[in-house]
């Protein structure tokens, strides 16, 4: 076998959660380009018939699927759905995850949006909701039929570099005055995904079962220009990500070109975490 063909994902069958997103649906590409069938998952019908219409219309097995991740009874209809489309589950690429969302109440109080201190309690169980407790659903119903079929697949979390690090909320002032806080519930929940990244590793120790995490740094998606620079600058390639450069990393991680690692992080941030 060539290192080439260790990359290909012939006859398998990839999950994608957030299939429908910047990063999800360029993941759901990626991998039907590597030769799998792709489950595009997403809670946006709309969005998931985008990347689904992009895949087939390429040649590519692909079915969406409107899933609630927070929802065990939507998860367990999901894995049923792919079972019975595709016949077994290979790779799991949890990239479903709530965004940051402007904060009404904040800012009727004069308070930038995001501010720790008047948080919204509802916002932040809203976001362990989805960002954990969805990834934990999706990845416990996933991985039976994983050990079904030979005890064997990939997991694949997406974490973020403030799971990493705290966020340098100065990269959120635009002339003189902030604007926004990147979220507390950010840098926790997204710290928690790398914890059940390891968690999950070292439980299915003795199987082929392998779960490892994969840390983008900040992608282009329309910022204004006063947080393009400030955000750049923290990077030593002086640069946002373009939205195909976590394609290379995805791909390795959920085939057998990284079949001895499983427990890890493969971090692409352009050297945010370098200094």
């Amino acid at each position: 076998m060539t290192i080439i063909d260790k990359f290909r994902l012939k006859d398998r069958v990839a999950v994608v959660t957030g299939g429908g997103g910047q990063l999800g649906s360029e993941f759901c590409l990626t991998l039907a380009e590597a030769g799998a069938a792709v489950a595009v998952v997403d809670l946006n019908s709309e969005a998931i018939d985008k990347t689904v219409e992009r895949l087939v219309r390429s040649g590519y097995k692909a079915k969406g699927i409107v899933t609630d991740i927070t929802k065990p009874d939507s998860v367990e209809a999901l894995i049923d759905s792919v079972l019975s489309t595709f016949g077994h589950l290979d790779i799991l690429v949890n990239s479903a995850a709530l965004d940051p969302k402007f904060d009404p109440q904040a800012a009727a109080k004069g308070i930038a949006p995001g501010a720790f201190e008047d948080y919204p309690l509802e916002q932040w169980n809203a976001a362990l909701n989805v960002n954990l407790t969805g990834t934990f659903l999706v990845t416990q119903a996933s991985v039976k039929p994983m050990l079904a079929r030979g005890k064997k697949g990939s997991i694949i979390n997406i974490c973020s570099t403030y799971g990493l690090n705290g966020p340098d909320q100065r990269i959120y002032i635009k002339d003189g005055k902030r604007v926004a806080f990147k979220p507390v519930y950010y840098t926790v929940t997204k710290a928690g995904v790398m914890g059940f990244t390891k968690y999950l590793a070292a439980y299915y120790a003795e199987t082929e079962i392998r779960v490892n995490a994969l840390t983008p740094g900040g992608v282009f998606n329309d910022h204004e220009d006063y947080f393009v620079k400030n955000y750049s600058a923290k990077t030593i390639l002086g640069r946002m990500a373009k939205k195909d450069e976590m394609n290379g990393a995805l791909l390795f991680l959920a085939s057998d070109a990284s079949s001895y690692m499983t427990g890890n992080n493969v971090v692409v941030d352009g050297g945010w975490t370098a200094w």
